[in-house]
């Protein structure tokens, strides 16, 4: 869809929110594949702005999980906070609202699908919440999320969300490094029927994880949330 004046005020009606600068709103959906083949036009990537609305994102859940479970110790927050900000979680939502439609997309990223794609629209989120910041300020950033976050919260408190730790782990370590973590088998006990296995995860040379189980499947999920409740203590990563 080219990003006319119809084609934003549709999309402002759709997410319920109307920019003062509309400039932010199509810099938002402007994908790096669009603004990589129509520099003549100046097209900017939305690259900047997914960058702070990560941070917004960040802030806001983390405020409101911090207030919602007081007595959560910071490994558990910080493991909530991961589910909720989580790639799946994100893209889940921008398919919810349709964002993928308003994409502004290179011809590569179009034949190939890039409306659908998990990762563009994950991050078209963010861009987006990163232009509701600076059109509107913190407060209507923090409504927005809390419109379309807070059933995932309670998701996740009640146990229906679908734990995908070692895919949670990666986007975490994604943040930091091109570097992926290493699964490791420590050891294994028990006869073929009944196998135990320990796991160890490994990141930058470090031993961030373990993790037990039937399967190395399962020992590796449980490797990989052992290591998501104490990433952030880890700051010399």
């Amino acid at each position: 869809m080219n990003q006319n004046t119809k084609s934003l005020n549709m999309l402002e009606k759709q997410i319920n929110v109307e920019f003062k600068n509309k400039a932010y709103l199509k810099k938002s959906m402007t994908h790096k594949s669009y603004a990589n083949e129509n520099r003549h036009k100046k097209a900017k990537p939305n690259e900047r702005l997914e960058f702070l609305g990560d941070a917004v994102l960040n802030l806001v859940i983390s405020e409101y999980i911090f207030k919602r479970y007081p007595n959560y110790p910071e490994g558990e927050l910080a493991k909530t906070r991961a589910v909720v900000v989580s790639s799946l979680t994100l893209a889940r939502i921008s398919k919810r609202i349709n964002l993928g439609q308003f994409l502004l997309l290179g011809k590569g990223e179009e034949m190939t699908g890039g409306r659908e794609r998990d990762s563009i629209l994950a991050d078209v989120f963010e861009a987006l919440l990163g232009g509701i910041y600076l059109d509107q300020g913190l407060e209507v950033a923090r409504e927005f999320i809390h419109a379309h976050l807070i059933d995932e919260i309670l998701s996740v408190e009640r146990g229906e969300h679908i734990h995908d730790y070692k895919t949670l782990l990666q986007e975490e370590i994604q943040k930091r490094s091109n570097t992926r973590p290493i699964y490791q088998v420590a050891s294994e006990e028990g006869p073929d029927h009944n196998k135990q296995f320990d796991i160890e995860v490994e990141f930058s040379g470090k031993i961030i994880g373990k993790g037990t189980g039937k399967s190395k499947k399962d020992a590796q999920q449980k490797a990989a949330e052992d290591a998501l409740q104490r990433f952030e203590r880890m700051t010399d990563l």
